[in-house]
């Protein structure tokens, strides 16, 4: 078995004295750095992994940023976040919410008036809630290999899609149900989610973003491109499964369904916030974790899914947000009370297969100890559905489920 290299950031709390010797990782770090190593022997090049209990807190990188020129990753590299940028859409529009400038049961059409209508779609009978719980049956149209062939095939990575234009698109075909009917998931239901941000405020939902969220929570290596198809600053390279380089790709198509990039601290800084009750009053936060009560849910609630990690004895709930996307795969998991976190990034999602129902990352078994060791272990240390199983990400534009990542 080939050594992989892992690189490990440890922050805890205790007391300074004189050893001989350096003291055994902690939990955190032990669970942070077996899984990042495994992420590299399973088939990433490169995998990141942010593990906290409580004040034990730990960052580790293994495996390569590029594998052009060996950079060896490291805990502070960026990566696009994928569907992860839907938890921080859903968490505007409530704070709107909560402002009284709007509610989640307005009709779509009531902000965007004639933008969701014909081939039997119409704005008028879909609310917020449903396009942030995925219940609103609107199209997607990134499942239509042919929406992403000036990308596949003629390899125009820097080729931009419109918000409108996508949504348009989306309309033109016949919703997949009937409002409320049934879940599905679908990138429109965010990329309408995003118009409405700016009918509301006047402003972009990027804007709205930095100023509600990345700018309070000092998330600084957190951005929002628009058209950008570069990653700037430190950052890992993302592959497919043949090993191509896929790093360089618009997010425009993405938008408000998945376009943010962010580092492992900034993302554990933004979950443990919005699950600690920082960022929401408590009615909005009931909403945010309330699941939509259309079959095949599975626990979806607004941008959030809610899961169990079987711990032998006890079942404990999570919350997870997880992504998927040229380059990249990721899963956050954070705990009901938020004082346990895992989070873990690998570089590779294969857009081609993944549009034909193919499995897009490599198989992995390192979330499954990882979790175990996290969320199922004692009392979080001090200050003074089963998802065992899944790989890092997942994988399928499905979104979510137990074995499919958010595309």
């Amino acid at each position: 078995m080939a050594l992989v290299a892992v690189t490990l950031c440890v922050a805890t709390t205790g007391t300074l004295g004189v050893a001989s010797a350096a003291p055994p990782p902690s939990p955190a770090a032990q669970a942070a750095r077996t899984a990042a190593a495994q992420g590299v022997r399973d088939g990433y090049p490169g995998t990141l992994v942010y593990a906290r209990n409580g004040a034990d807190a730990a960052l580790a990188a293994a495996g390569v940023a590029d594998t052009a020129s060996g950079e060896p990753a490291r805990i502070g590299d960026r990566f696009r976040i994928a569907s992860n940028t839907k938890s921080f859409v859903a968490t505007v529009l409530l704070q709107l919410e909560a402002e009284g400038r709007l509610s989640l049961d307005d009709s779509v059409a009531a902000w965007l008036p004639g933008v969701i209508q014909g081939h039997g779609n119409d704005g008028a009978r879909i609310t917020l809630r449903q396009l942030l719980n995925q219940t609103s049956g609107l199209y997607d149209p990134t499942t239509d290999p042919a929406f992403f062939a000036p990308y596949l095939q003629r390899h125009d990575w820097g080729y931009v899609y419109r918000p409108r234009q996508v949504v348009a698109t989306a309309v033109a075909h016949a919703p997949t149900h009937a409002a409320g009917a049934a879940w599905t998931y679908s990138n429109t239901n965010y990329l309408v989610a995003g118009l409405v941000i700016e009918a509301v405020t006047g402003h972009s939902p990027s804007r709205e973003i930095q100023q509600r969220i990345l700018t309070p929570l000092g998330m600084a290596h957190t951005s929002f491109p628009i058209t950008d198809p570069q990653i700037h600053g430190p950052h890992l390279h993302g592959y497919d499964l043949s090993g191509n380089d896929v790093t360089r790709f618009s997010p425009s198509y993405d938008w408000t369904a998945g376009a943010m990039i962010s580092t492992l601290a900034d993302l554990a800084r933004f979950d443990r916030a919005l699950f600690g009750g920082e960022l929401l009053p408590l009615a909005q936060q009931r909403e945010l974790e309330t699941p939509a009560a259309a079959p095949g849910a599975h626990g979806y609630a607004l941008a959030v899914r809610h899961l169990t990690v079987d711990c032998g004895s006890r079942q404990v709930p999570l919350r997870e947000t997880d992504g998927g996307g040229p380059g990249f795969t990721s899963i956050s998991l954070t705990s009901q009370d938020a004082t346990r976190q895992l989070i873990m990034v690998g570089n590779v999602f294969d857009l081609g297969k993944d549009l034909e129902n193919q499995p897009a990352v490599p198989p992995s078994s390192a979330l499954g100890p990882a979790q175990t060791a996290v969320f199922c272990s004692g009392s979080p240390a001090r200050a003074g559905g089963d998802v065992a199983s899944r790989t890092i990400g997942g994988g399928g534009r499905a979104g979510g489920g137990v074995t499919a990542g958010q595309r």
